[in-house]
């Protein structure tokens, strides 16, 4: 439920100006999915629901593009280029800000913000010049020399920090511009201590978990996921006869770009609609010259390749083939052996049906062959 409880005014900083290279994303991740969106725009939809005016996003330089990418719909909202640490980024944020009383500096790798953290946060300003929320160590610390316990820390008096960290702008930007520490500030509630100024601690949130590693991005998937896929080639003579990635001896074989085998790329466009990737066109456009006569096989392993750098792997594939002839039953257990094996899974997984149109269509007057698959695929 949404809370609709007033706010007082507040500007905001979005951090966002790192490259995130732990996350093993193919871009940095703050501008990576995440939950069906961008990491960077959960956080600022956020704050600008919350009210943030201001609100100034540190980005790298050249990001402008998956910024604005990132962000598409979204108003008042500015960028400025972040610097080399990021220290320097919020101050570069901090200068961008022409006035306000209080700010939130907030880490977009921290994409999901509960308001009633931000309202804890404004509160807490009202006695002190800044404020960060903080959550319980429940383990046990020890203390490391050289791979062996040489001790133990008391975690009753240590915390572990969040963002967002609020401020009362005019001491925070007035520590920023003292700051002298010789490497990078961990955060902004460092910089104001160094300053003298007081930190007050509020009850942060779980949710305000921080993506760092590639299996961040993967834990919040759902635990099963399903696809569909469905093609048909026609047939004609002087074509060899590829189903489910074998050949088979018949009068006609299927035409088409590649080999036209239609089982596999039924289970390929299932698979690729399991992980929301697109369909068979996008990933082989009929054309590119390259794909000229090609194996099927190679466009099925590459979809499992897919299916596993999205953080999953084959559940089952059920296929069924629509033809009058040839006659799929005795090739059945040699197609379902070979699509195990270009998938990487257990026969037993694998189920391979075939059916006629009761001689109706262009199936039944044997113009061609249909296949339909649905495959499910598991979060691993």
């Amino acid at each position: 439920m949404q809370d609709d409880t007033a706010l007082p005014p507040f500007a905001a900083i979005v951090v966002a100006a790192g490259k995130g290279l732990r996350a093993g994303q193919p871009l940095p991740k703050q501008f990576a999915p995440y939950r069906g969106k961008p990491v960077l725009r959960h956080s600022v939809e956020a704050l600008l629901e919350a009210g943030a005016d201001p609100l100034v996003i540190a980005i790298p330089e050249g990001g402008e593009a998956a910024t604005a990418e990132a962000l598409v719909g979204l108003e008042g909202w500015t960028t400025v280029v972040g610097g080399e640490t990021r220290q320097q980024s919020v101050r570069n944020a901090l200068l961008a800000i022409p006035k306000a009383e209080r700010v939130l500096i907030h880490d977009a790798a921290r994409p999901d913000l509960p308001r009633p953290v931000i309202s804890r946060l404004l509160d807490a300003l009202e006695k002190h010049p800044g404020a960060i929320p903080v959550l319980p160590v429940v383990d046990s610390l020890v203390i490391d020399e050289s791979g062996v316990m040489a001790g133990s820390g008391e975690r009753e008096k240590l915390k572990r920090v969040q963002t967002p960290q609020a401020f009362r702008f005019a001491d925070i930007h007035a520590a920023h511009e003292s700051w002298q520490g010789s490497r990078d500030a961990g955060d902004d509630a460092q910089v104001l201590r160094a300053a003298g100024g007081s930190v007050a601690l509020v009850e942060g949130d779980a949710r305000l978990k921080k993506l760092t590693f590639s299996e961040d991005f993967v834990s919040d998937l759902p635990p099963v996921r399903i696809g569909t896929g469905f093609d048909v080639h026609k047939l004609a003579a002087g074509e060899e006869l590829w189903l489910g990635g074998i050949k088979i001896e018949h009068d006609k074989g299927l035409a088409g770009h590649s080999d036209a085998d239609v089982a596999l790329h039924a289970i390929v466009d299932a698979l690729l609609g399991a992980i929301g990737n697109g369909d068979i066109g996008d990933h082989f456009p009929p054309s590119d010259p390259q794909w000229k006569g090609a194996s099927s096989d190679r466009f099925l392993t590459h979809a499992s390749e897919l299916v596993d750098e999205a953080g999953y792997r084959t559940g089952n594939v059920d296929l069924t083939i629509i033809c009058e002839a040839p006659k799929i039953g005795p090739h059945r257990e040699a197609i379902r052996t070979r699509i195990a094996e270009l998938l990487g899974v257990d026969t037993g997984v694998i189920s391979v049906k075939a059916t006629t149109t009761e001689r109706l269509g262009f199936t039944g007057r044997g113009e061609g062959i249909a296949a339909q698959a649905a495959v499910t695929v598991l979060r691993k």
